[in-house]
């Protein structure tokens, strides 16, 4: 990987997006597998989680929480090295709300898949 490969960065970042919003169990696995190493992670203020049954277990459970919410990518991935950043909302596509935001920060392995997840919320629902 380049020192500012954009195309790997948007990829990886395409891939993490789809892990998060595809539906049903089998298919969070594999695209989990897609975007993550074996020995990827996650973590946030609310998660902290290592391998693809952990990552399967926190999207199922965003799932569980915000039902018919998907992530969407705000902005542009911005990149250096094997790390990327970017910022993301959880929408509903019934009425457009987006309770939940933030950024992450992902560090990609020589593969394009990602090692590890930094995220941060910036919103997030009061009640």
């Amino acid at each position: 990987m380049t020192a500012h490969d954009t195309a790997a960065y948007e990829t990886a970042v395409a891939r993490y997006f789809e892990a998060w919003n595809v539906e049903g169990a089998e298919n969070i696995k594999k695209a989990v597998a897609a975007a993550w190493t074996e020995d990827g992670s996650y973590t946030d203020p609310l998660a902290d989680v290592t391998g693809h049954e952990g990552l399967a277990a926190v999207i199922n459970g965003a799932h569980e929480q915000f039902p018919g919410f998907e992530f969407r990518q705000t902005g542009t991935v911005d990149g250096h090295h094997d790390i990327a950043r970017f910022t993301w909302e959880l929408v509903s596509p019934a009425d457009g709300s987006a309770p939940v935001a933030g950024f992450d920060v992902v560090k990609l392995a020589d593969d394009g898949r990602i090692r590890s997840v930094h995220g941060f919320l910036d919103r997030v629902p009061t009640a």
